[in-house]
């Protein structure tokens, strides 16, 4: 390779942890991450390879959606969450509902009622509070599960993450305009 020309490597070895240097601990510094994002992006991004052989374009592309990648993983606590499960060879099973506690269920089977009823605008506020509540307080107890190296109760806390994550995106299709 020419002096003063950077030879573009394979996609291997950019995994989330590699974008994030991370020590694989859920918790994260954000602004930190997304500081390191944005200078992986820099050096990587097809923009700067223009006029370089194709090889290396094809190389830029996917180092940059590979990093794209990493970077949304990390940044969302149930992704992230899932992808240290993963890590650790923990898979996180199709969960049946006689797997989950029952009280929690009622829960979750309420608010879906909530979001089967005519659209109503104070009630979808209420739901959207109450999930982002959820979620915040689930995703501090997954963080003192894995740092306590949990890995069963983070399962099972990521289990109940999914749940709010699907009403989530309910909430947001019923607050579509139609």
């Amino acid at each position: 390779v020419p002096a003063g020309r950077r030879r573009a490597r394979p996609a291997a070895g950019l995994t989330p942890p590699s974008v994030a240097r991370s020590d694989r601990s859920f918790r994260i510094d954000a602004q930190q991450l997304q500081r390191r994002f944005r200078s992986l992006q820099r050096a990587v991004h097809p923009d700067r390879f223009g006029q370089r052989p194709l090889k290396e374009q094809y190389y830029s592309e996917q180092h940059s959606s590979l990093i794209n990648k990493a970077y949304q993983t990390l940044l969302n606590p149930l992704s992230r969450g899932l992808y240290l499960l993963e890590l650790n060879g923990v898979e996180l099973a199709q969960e049946t509902d006689s797997d989950a506690d029952s009280v929690f269920l009622m829960e979750i089977m309420e608010i879906n009622e909530k979001l089967a009823e005519p659209k109503n605008e104070n009630i979808l506020e209420e739901i959207e509070t109450l999930i982002k509540v959820k979620q915040e307080e689930l995703t501090k107890e997954v963080t003192a599960a894995f740092e306590r190296d949990d890995l069963q109760e983070a399962k099972k806390l990521l289990a109940k993450m999914k749940y709010f994550a699907n009403l989530e995106d309910k909430l947001k299709n019923k607050k579509i305009p139609s």
